[in-house]
């Protein structure tokens, strides 16, 4: 009985201390979970931006490829929260300088800036008070607050909370100040002067606050594609993007809202993703069937693989760029023999194992591809093309509503050095072609100082012994006449065409 009786005890004793551990522990948890709960969290939009701003800011990275990869890891935001994502990143890099000039009426230091994810909330938050009557000038506080102090802590959440709080008072007090001109105050002053010399004052503050933003998505179908009955199949294969004809390329089909482009029917069988406007600088070119035709600064060759169709049947196109690795993934997308439109079509969108893969079924053949650094001479690429495409290296100013990133990254130096390139380049590649063969001189910039500026250099007589003289000639192509006026060049404005902007200029080759 004594020993039974110290066993029921010590067995209480044991059974208390198990139901304390479990206290214990539930009481650990319970904290934990409020703690928790007490943290702040971002919301999965602007978290999605945020890393992208930050990337933007901290790396050098573009940001509409940040963009995607970090949509694509996060599926399962809806199409409004990708919406949302995107319209913060493009807003924020777009009205940056006028977001930080307003922040800096309410904050007497500027070290918030220093730590990109909490820049980001920042701006974020100012960008949904300023411009964003969608979202309740609290709500937007409050997921600014939330975000700044999950990357920065307490201190930073409280710093963002007076700042975004003085600045939201200033807003309802005074009214929201209208994007566009946020914009154009954005834009380095280098910038907004070479614009204006370049286009007007009016037409330069219109191209820097032209949308829409982001821009739509350009497909360019392949010769012989119905233009309409694609328009059709891809509404009916996905029915909540968008999808019209182009205004400008006969090719072009604008897609808006449409998901991941290699998901939908066609995709490099009929069409590939391209820009309208860089499809216009290649049909520009006026490509025929039987010709030779040399794409000099070729890339990853989506004007290659636009051209190689032009010149069927009987004709060839050869591609040159600086960048081996470049020409490596040309070499895999467009090495395969022409073959039918029709028995390429039956694959549909299906067969999307990868862009070279498909690209190689799209009926497009590039011949022979040249790594040359046209600044040092011709390498071996052969004479004799009857036409040749120099899109040159440039500002980039042309893509800012795509890359508003660009506007941080290039200075008014840059332009000099980048239009003795554009000459250089071209200037050589001039040397491959025949005489009286054409050559199309191409820029992704509306500057003067890389656009007219160049032409006429290149027009001029030149001190160099390469022997060939550049005369300017009225465009042969339709699209490009028409674009011209039917002269020798031409500019694209997203305002005006709904494109990004280019410009480009025809010449014949004499030796």
């Amino acid at each position: 009985m004594a020993d039974r009786a110290k066993g029921d005890g010590r067995d209480g004793r044991d059974a208390r201390d198990g139901r304390d551990a479990r206290d214990a522990r539930d009481g650990r948890d319970a904290r934990d979970a409020a703690s928790a709960a007490a943290r702040p969290r971002e919301s999965a939009p602007r978290a999605v931006a945020a890393r992208v701003l930050a990337r933007v800011w901290g790396s050098d990275a573009f940001a509409s490829a940040a963009l995607d990869a970090e949509l694509r890891r996060a599926q399962a935001l809806d199409p409004r929260d990708a919406g949302l994502a995107t319209e913060l990143v493009y807003g924020v890099l777009r009205s940056q300088a006028a977001l930080e000039a307003r922040i800096a009426e309410f904050a007497a230091k500027g070290r918030w800036t220093t730590d990109p994810l909490v820049r980001a909330h920042v701006l974020m938050g100012a960008y949904s008070l300023c411009f964003l009557d969608r979202v309740p000038a609290f709500a937007a506080v409050s997921e600014a607050v939330d975000g700044a102090q999950a990357a920065g802590g307490p201190r930073v959440g409280a710093f963002a909370n007076a700042v975004l709080r003085k600045l939201a008072a200033a807003v309802e007090s005074s009214g929201r100040p209208p994007l566009a001109g946020a914009v154009v105050a954005s834009a380095p002053g280098w910038l907004r002067g070479a614009l204006r010399r370049s286009l007007g004052r009016a037409a330069a503050e219109a191209f820097l606050s032209a949308g829409p933003v982001p821009p739509p998505t350009g497909l360019c179908l392949a010769p012989g594609e119905d233009r309409d009955a694609w328009l059709e199949a891809l509404r009916g294969a996905a029915p909540a993007g968008s999808f019209e004809a182009g205004r400008v390329s006969p090719r072009a089909i604008v897609a808006r809202g449409a998901g991941d482009l290699r998901r939908l029917p066609g995709f490099g069988v009929a069409w590939i993703g391209q820009e309208e406007g860089a499809q216009a600088l290649a049909l520009a070119l006026g490509a025929l069937p039987g010709e030779r035709v040399l794409d000099a600064c070729a890339g990853r060759g989506n004007k290659s693989w636009l051209l190689s169709r032009a010149v069927l049947p009987g004709g060839a196109v050869d591609a040159a760029d600086l960048y081996p690795a470049k020409l490596s993934q040309l070499r895999e997308a467009l090495s395969a023999p022409p073959a039918s439109s029709e028995s390429a079509g039956a694959e549909g969108g299906d067969a999307l194992a990868g862009a070279g893969g498909a690209l190689a079924r799209a009926a497009a053949f590039v011949g022979e591809t040249y790594a040359v650094d046209w600044t040092v001479g011709a390498g071996d690429v052969p004479e004799g093309y009857d036409r040749v495409l120099v899109d040159a290296p440039c500002s980039g100013v042309g893509t800012l509503r795509r890359r508003p990133e660009i506007a941080l990254r290039r200075e008014a130096d840059d332009l000099p050095r980048l239009a003795d390139l554009q000459v250089a380049i071209a200037r050589r590649a001039a040397t491959r072609a025949r005489d009286g063969g054409r050559l199309v001189f191409a820029v992704c910039s509306v500057l003067r100082e890389e656009c007219e500026a160049v032409a006429a250099r290149l027009a001029a007589p030149a001190e160099d012994d390469l022997g060939v003289r550049l005369e300017p000639a009225p465009f042969d192509a339709e699209i490009a006449r028409e674009l011209s006026g039917g002269g020798d060049a031409f500019r694209l404005l997203p305002h005006v065409h709904g494109t990004d902007g280019y410009f480009a200029a025809m010449f014949v080759v004499r030796r």
